[in-house]
Protein backbone atom coordinates (compact mmCIF):
# COMPACT_ATOMS: atom_id res chain seq x y z
CA UNK A 1 0.00 0.00 0.00
CA UNK A 2 1.82 3.07 -1.04
CA UNK A 3 -0.60 5.66 -0.57
CA UNK A 4 -3.54 6.20 2.24
CA UNK A 5 -5.80 9.35 0.53
CA UNK A 6 -9.03 8.48 -0.27
CA UNK A 7 -9.85 9.66 -3.45
CA UNK A 8 -13.60 9.09 -5.60
CA UNK A 9 -13.60 12.14 -8.25
CA UNK A 10 -10.55 14.49 -9.05
CA UNK A 11 -13.87 17.27 -8.64
CA UNK A 12 -14.23 16.22 -4.95
CA UNK A 13 -10.68 16.30 -4.04
CA UNK A 14 -10.59 19.86 -6.18
CA UNK A 15 -13.24 21.06 -3.55
CA UNK A 16 -11.38 19.47 -0.58
CA UNK A 17 -8.08 20.62 -0.97
CA UNK A 18 -7.17 20.99 -4.76
CA UNK A 19 -8.24 25.03 -4.58
CA UNK A 20 -5.66 24.93 -1.18
CA UNK A 21 -2.64 23.59 -2.82
CA UNK A 22 -2.84 25.62 -5.70
CA UNK A 23 -1.70 28.31 -3.27
CA UNK A 24 0.03 26.89 -1.42
CA UNK A 25 2.50 25.65 -4.66
CA UNK A 26 4.23 29.14 -5.46
CA UNK A 27 5.17 29.75 -1.50
CA UNK A 28 6.91 25.70 -1.90
CA UNK A 29 8.28 26.89 -5.19
CA UNK A 30 10.09 29.58 -3.92
CA UNK A 31 11.26 27.90 -1.14
CA UNK A 32 12.63 24.37 -3.10
CA UNK A 33 14.11 26.89 -5.44
CA UNK A 34 13.95 26.21 -9.46
CA UNK A 35 16.37 27.31 -12.19
CA UNK A 36 15.90 27.83 -15.98
CA UNK A 37 16.65 24.38 -18.22
CA UNK A 38 16.14 22.59 -15.28
CA UNK A 39 14.40 18.46 -14.86
CA UNK A 40 12.03 18.55 -12.70
CA UNK A 41 10.44 15.86 -11.17
CA UNK A 42 7.00 16.36 -9.47
CA UNK A 43 6.03 12.98 -6.91
CA UNK A 44 2.02 12.67 -5.84
CA UNK A 45 1.17 15.25 -8.44
CA UNK A 46 -2.95 14.96 -7.79
CA UNK A 47 -4.50 17.10 -10.31
CA UNK A 48 -1.86 18.97 -11.20
CA UNK A 49 -1.62 21.85 -8.68
CA UNK A 50 2.48 21.98 -8.51
CA UNK A 51 2.99 20.71 -11.76
CA UNK A 52 1.04 23.50 -13.94
CA UNK A 53 2.76 26.32 -11.50
CA UNK A 54 6.01 24.91 -12.28
CA UNK A 55 5.55 25.46 -16.00
CA UNK A 56 4.59 28.91 -15.46
CA UNK A 57 7.02 29.69 -12.94
CA UNK A 58 10.17 29.25 -14.90
CA UNK A 59 11.81 27.92 -18.22
CA UNK A 60 11.96 24.41 -17.66
CA UNK A 61 12.88 21.91 -19.96
CA UNK A 62 10.91 18.83 -18.58
CA UNK A 63 8.24 18.12 -16.04
CA UNK A 64 7.97 14.72 -15.45
CA UNK A 65 4.78 14.42 -13.02
CA UNK A 66 3.72 11.08 -11.11
CA UNK A 67 0.90 10.05 -9.11
CA UNK A 68 -0.20 6.34 -7.38
CA UNK A 69 -3.84 7.27 -8.04
CA UNK A 70 -5.78 6.99 -11.99
CA UNK A 71 -8.23 9.33 -11.01
CA UNK A 72 -5.69 12.14 -10.58
CA UNK A 73 -3.44 11.23 -13.31
CA UNK A 74 -6.25 11.25 -15.85
CA UNK A 75 -7.50 14.42 -15.13
CA UNK A 76 -4.39 16.04 -15.12
CA UNK A 77 -3.39 14.64 -18.46
CA UNK A 78 -6.89 16.00 -19.18
CA UNK A 79 -6.06 19.09 -18.11
CA UNK A 80 -2.39 19.61 -19.63
CA UNK A 81 -1.31 21.12 -23.01
CA UNK A 82 2.14 21.50 -22.36
CA UNK A 83 4.41 19.35 -24.51
CA UNK A 84 7.47 19.70 -21.42
CA UNK A 85 4.59 18.18 -19.03
CA UNK A 86 3.95 14.40 -18.45
CA UNK A 87 1.50 12.61 -16.12
CA UNK A 88 2.12 8.87 -15.59
CA UNK A 89 0.51 6.68 -12.80
CA UNK A 90 3.89 5.36 -10.10
CA UNK A 91 4.54 4.72 -6.93
CA UNK A 92 6.77 6.94 -5.43
CA UNK A 93 8.54 4.29 -3.16
CA UNK A 94 9.51 2.60 -6.54
CA UNK A 95 9.73 5.48 -8.89
CA UNK A 96 10.43 4.17 -12.73
CA UNK A 97 13.32 6.85 -13.31
CA UNK A 98 17.17 6.08 -13.46
CA UNK A 99 19.19 7.20 -11.08
CA UNK A 100 20.46 11.17 -11.05
CA UNK A 101 17.79 12.12 -13.96
CA UNK A 102 16.53 15.09 -12.45
CA UNK A 103 17.03 18.47 -11.43
CA UNK A 104 15.14 18.80 -8.44
CA UNK A 105 12.63 16.08 -7.06
CA UNK A 106 9.51 18.04 -5.50
CA UNK A 107 6.28 16.17 -3.46
CA UNK A 108 3.48 18.83 -2.73
CA UNK A 109 1.14 17.45 0.37
CA UNK A 110 2.16 14.06 -0.37
CA UNK A 111 4.66 12.20 2.25
CA UNK A 112 2.08 12.17 5.20
CA UNK A 113 -0.45 9.43 2.97
CA UNK A 114 3.16 7.54 1.83
CA UNK A 115 3.37 4.59 5.01
CA UNK A 116 6.70 3.88 3.97
CA UNK A 117 7.89 7.39 3.82
CA UNK A 118 11.98 6.88 4.45
CA UNK A 119 11.58 4.89 1.04
CA UNK A 120 9.86 7.83 -0.71
CA UNK A 121 12.09 10.15 0.56
CA UNK A 122 15.22 7.59 -0.69
CA UNK A 123 13.56 7.21 -3.94
CA UNK A 124 13.12 11.04 -4.43
CA UNK A 125 16.63 11.46 -3.50
CA UNK A 126 17.74 8.53 -6.08
CA UNK A 127 16.42 10.07 -8.99
CA UNK A 128 18.36 13.77 -8.66
CA UNK A 129 21.64 14.54 -9.66
CA UNK A 130 24.69 15.33 -7.19
CA UNK A 131 23.81 19.17 -6.19
CA UNK A 132 20.37 19.00 -7.12
CA UNK A 133 17.17 19.29 -4.89
CA UNK A 134 15.03 17.34 -2.74
CA UNK A 135 11.96 19.02 -1.54
CA UNK A 136 8.86 18.42 0.31
CA UNK A 137 5.29 20.15 2.51
CA UNK A 138 2.97 18.31 4.46
CA UNK A 139 0.13 20.11 6.45
CA UNK A 140 1.11 20.64 10.14
CA UNK A 141 -2.53 18.83 11.11
CA UNK A 142 -2.18 18.82 14.46
CA UNK A 143 -1.45 22.05 15.27
CA UNK A 144 -1.69 24.48 11.83
CA UNK A 145 -4.81 23.25 10.29
CA UNK A 146 -7.30 25.12 12.31
CA UNK A 147 -10.68 24.55 10.18
CA UNK A 148 -9.73 20.85 9.77
CA UNK A 149 -9.33 20.46 13.54
CA UNK A 150 -12.55 22.10 14.20
CA UNK A 151 -14.15 19.46 11.66
CA UNK A 152 -12.04 16.54 13.43
CA UNK A 153 -12.29 17.80 17.33
CA UNK A 154 -16.39 17.76 16.87
CA UNK A 155 -16.45 14.57 15.11
CA UNK A 156 -14.03 13.00 17.85
CA UNK A 157 -16.21 14.18 20.94
CA UNK A 158 -19.17 12.22 20.07
CA UNK A 159 -17.60 8.72 19.63
CA UNK A 160 -14.85 6.64 20.61
CA UNK A 161 -14.84 5.83 16.72
CA UNK A 162 -14.24 9.86 16.14
CA UNK A 163 -11.64 10.14 18.74
CA UNK A 164 -9.22 7.12 17.01
CA UNK A 165 -10.06 8.37 13.94
CA UNK A 166 -8.62 12.23 15.27
CA UNK A 167 -5.46 10.29 16.71
CA UNK A 168 -4.89 9.08 12.98
CA UNK A 169 -5.33 12.05 11.51
CA UNK A 170 -3.16 14.11 13.70
CA UNK A 171 -0.32 11.82 13.73
CA UNK A 172 0.42 10.97 10.65
CA UNK A 173 4.08 10.26 8.83
CA UNK A 174 5.77 13.49 9.10
CA UNK A 175 3.69 15.87 10.38
CA UNK A 176 5.73 16.74 13.93
CA UNK A 177 8.16 19.27 14.45
CA UNK A 178 11.62 18.33 13.16
CA UNK A 179 10.08 14.80 11.56
CA UNK A 180 10.65 15.62 7.38
CA UNK A 181 13.96 17.13 8.63
CA UNK A 182 15.18 14.11 10.66
CA UNK A 183 14.16 11.69 7.12
CA UNK A 184 15.90 13.63 4.78
CA UNK A 185 19.00 13.59 6.64
CA UNK A 186 18.30 9.95 7.64
CA UNK A 187 18.46 9.31 4.02
CA UNK A 188 21.77 11.16 3.34
CA UNK A 189 20.38 14.80 2.39
CA UNK A 190 22.79 17.38 2.98
CA UNK A 191 22.04 20.89 4.16
CA UNK A 192 18.58 20.37 5.47
CA UNK A 193 16.43 22.55 6.39
CA UNK A 194 12.88 23.39 7.26
CA UNK A 195 10.37 26.31 7.39
CA UNK A 196 6.88 26.85 7.92
CA UNK A 197 4.73 27.55 4.79
CA UNK A 198 1.03 29.29 5.99
CA UNK A 199 -2.31 30.09 3.38
CA UNK A 200 -5.81 31.03 4.12
CA UNK A 201 -8.42 28.55 3.37
CA UNK A 202 -11.93 30.69 2.46
CA UNK A 203 -15.25 29.30 2.42
CA UNK A 204 -18.43 30.56 0.68
CA UNK A 205 -20.36 29.00 3.71
CA UNK A 206 -20.88 25.42 5.03
CA UNK A 207 -22.00 23.43 1.83
CA UNK A 208 -18.78 25.00 0.51
CA UNK A 209 -17.11 23.60 3.74
CA UNK A 210 -18.62 20.15 4.46
CA UNK A 211 -20.02 18.69 0.26
CA UNK A 212 -16.77 17.11 -0.07
CA UNK A 213 -16.30 15.05 2.89
CA UNK A 214 -20.15 14.37 2.46
CA UNK A 215 -18.99 12.64 -1.09
CA UNK A 216 -16.54 10.73 0.99
CA UNK A 217 -13.41 12.63 0.16
CA UNK A 218 -10.41 12.54 2.12
CA UNK A 219 -9.63 11.24 5.52
CA UNK A 220 -12.79 12.24 7.10
CA UNK A 221 -14.82 11.66 4.26
CA UNK A 222 -13.84 8.26 3.97
CA UNK A 223 -14.71 8.14 7.97
CA UNK A 224 -18.03 9.55 7.31
CA UNK A 225 -18.96 6.44 5.22
CA UNK A 226 -18.88 4.17 8.01
CA UNK A 227 -22.03 5.73 10.46
CA UNK A 228 -25.67 4.46 9.73
CA UNK A 229 -27.25 8.00 7.99
CA UNK A 230 -28.72 8.81 11.61
CA UNK A 231 -25.76 9.33 13.01
CA UNK A 232 -24.12 10.77 9.95
CA UNK A 233 -27.15 13.74 10.05
CA UNK A 234 -25.56 13.89 13.89
CA UNK A 235 -22.03 14.82 13.05
CA UNK A 236 -23.14 16.97 10.17
CA UNK A 237 -25.58 19.37 12.53
CA UNK A 238 -22.25 19.20 15.11
CA UNK A 239 -20.18 20.40 12.39
CA UNK A 240 -22.20 23.12 11.20
CA UNK A 241 -22.61 24.47 14.25
CA UNK A 242 -18.86 24.59 15.17
CA UNK A 243 -18.42 26.25 11.52
CA UNK A 244 -20.99 28.72 11.88
CA UNK A 245 -20.42 29.34 15.58
CA UNK A 246 -23.31 31.12 16.53
CA UNK A 247 -23.22 33.30 13.66
CA UNK A 248 -25.47 33.25 10.52
CA UNK A 249 -24.03 30.84 7.60
CA UNK A 250 -21.58 32.58 5.15
CA UNK A 251 -17.78 33.01 4.54
CA UNK A 252 -15.14 32.25 6.79
CA UNK A 253 -11.75 31.77 6.93
CA UNK A 254 -8.85 29.84 8.52
CA UNK A 255 -5.12 29.87 8.90
CA UNK A 256 -3.45 27.06 7.50
CA UNK A 257 0.39 25.92 8.44
CA UNK A 258 2.57 23.56 6.13
CA UNK A 259 5.64 22.24 7.28
CA UNK A 260 8.57 22.34 4.56
CA UNK A 261 11.64 20.85 4.07
CA UNK A 262 14.37 20.90 1.27
CA UNK A 263 18.07 19.06 1.18
CA UNK A 264 21.17 18.72 -1.29
CA UNK A 265 22.31 15.92 -2.84
CA UNK A 266 25.60 14.95 -1.94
Amino acid sequence: MTSIFTVHAASGYEQLMGRWSRRLAPKFIDFAGLAGGEKILDVGCGTGSLTFELAKSADLAEIQAIDFSPVFVAAAKEKNSDPRITFNQADVTALPFADKTFDRSLALLVLHFVPETGKAVAEMRRVVRPGGVVAAVVWDHYGGMTGMRMMIDTVAALSESGRQMRSRYCFQPMMQPGEMKRTFAEQGLADVSEAELMIRMDYENFDDFWAPIRAGEGPLGRYMTTPDPAERDRIEAAVRDAYQAGRPDGPRSFANVAWACRGIVP
